[in-house]
């Protein structure tokens, strides 16, 4: 879709700027007007991880005026294999403090404003409102609903993205002329696993990124065909792209012309986690052990990850077989079932599989492998 220019042209470029600059200025449909764009305009990333990583490297080096960055976390030696904003020095300092630093190093002519904040239904309209544009780069389901329904009611443009393994899909939601990515996912997928769960390859997110990088340029400047009402989908296996459409959901509860919500949700986490399963702690599950109870502990992981570690007395049944059916029937009924994963995602999932077949005693182990590392057995290993 193509739509006008987001941003008004602001003060004429100086000469340094039009040396920096000069491979912008002499594209036709772009020019000094479209880069004056860019220099006027004030875009924000949510989340300086993955997909903020080369989002706020590019669009600090295409001479975007003012760059906000929401991110409240430090660095972790975890990141480094996708975050390219930063660097082994940077382990454990702000990442939006590391990222403002590399960006000045970027273009100085960009202004960054930090907002060291976890974005939430108190500050999330303030935050906003001093922003032209709004990119997404987090990895859950709760902060997307809040970024939509906040961009939603302030008339702002949403360019979200989302990376896992090896797919990646990006959208343009702008309620002004099409749908809002409630219109995709009326509902959360609350048994989704988060790129810490089920793994990201690096690379994938700065194909993604350089996706929502090239759409906030477009929207700000007003040239081609904007991702209003088309979802790409990217399989990087494959080296594929495939563009879906989107269309507005005639009952969308934020949306459509008799909504259903008039504001923000009081608590965006209780929405993508409307039913909490059945668990057990580690302690409580180390306890049972301790008395010698009969019960089947069962871990839904992937074997490479059984062999990195795993509870004492579990045995290994995938995920997919509880999804296919095929580990239904080698089950007892005749004593608790109790699963595990790495973190508790997909334990659940497997949980709400068993409970609609009938094993109604079956239970997961709250925080998964992690939380027994980190309460039971801090000899284990961590990944």
């Amino acid at each position: 879709m193509k739509i006008p220019p987001l941003v008004d042209a602001g003060e004429p470029l100086n000469s340094d700027e039009e040396r920096r600059y000069g491979r912008h200025l002499v594209i036709p449909q772009f020019s000094a007007q479209g880069q004056s764009r860019l220099k006027n305009a004030k875009v924000v990333c949510i989340g300086a991880g993955g997909l903020g990583s080369p989002l706020l490297m590019y669009l600090a080096a295409a001479g975007v005026g003012t760059l906000g960055i929401v991110e409240f976390d430090t660095v972790d030696e975890s990141n480094l294999q996708r975050q390219i904003i930063y660097g082994h020095s940077d382990i454990g300092k702000s990442k939006a403090e590391s990222a403002k630093a590399k960006i000045a190093e970027i273009n100085p002519y960009v202004k960054v404003v930090t907002h060291e904040v976890r974005l939430d239904n108190s500050n999330v309209l303030e935050i906003f409102s001093g922003y032209d544009l709004i990119i997404d780069g987090t990895d859950n389901f709760a902060t997307r609903y809040l970024i939509n329904d906040a961009c939603f009611l302030l008339k702002k443009p949403y360019i979200w993205g989302s990376v896992l393994r090896f797919d990646g899909q990006a959208a343009v939601f702008f309620s002004e002329y099409g749908p809002c990515y409630r219109c995709l996912h009326p509902k959360p997928a609350g048994d989704a696993p988060n790129c810490a769960e089920a793994g990201v390859l690096g690379v994938l997110c700065a194909s993604i990124a350089s996706i929502q990088a090239t759409e906030a340029i477009k929207l700000i400047a007003g040239v081609g065909e904007v991702l209003i009402g088309s979802l790409v989908i990217y399989d990087a296996l494959a080296m594929s792209y495939q563009t879906i459409d989107i269309s507005k959901d005639p009952e969308c509860a934020l949306c459509s012309d008799k909504p259903t919500q008039l504001g923000l949700l009081d608590d965006y986490e209780a929405f993508c986690l409307p039913e909490k399963p059945s668990q057990i702690t580690v302690v409580e599950l180390k306890e049972k052990m301790d008395r010698g109870e009969d019960f089947l502990l069962i871990d839904v992981r992937e074997p490479h990850e059984f062999e990195i570690v795993r509870i004492p007395g579990s045995i290994l049944i995938p995920l997919s077989n509880f999804i296919d059916g095929s580990a239904i029937a080698t089950l007892p009924r005749d004593k608790q079932i109790i699963m595990h994963c790495r973190s508790g995602v997909r334990s659940a999932t497997s949980l709400g599989i068993l409970k609609s077949a009938g094993f109604s005693d079956a239970t997961h182990v709250e925080g998964g492998v992690l939380a027994w590392a980190q309460q039971i057995d801090p000899t284990c290993t961590v990944y």
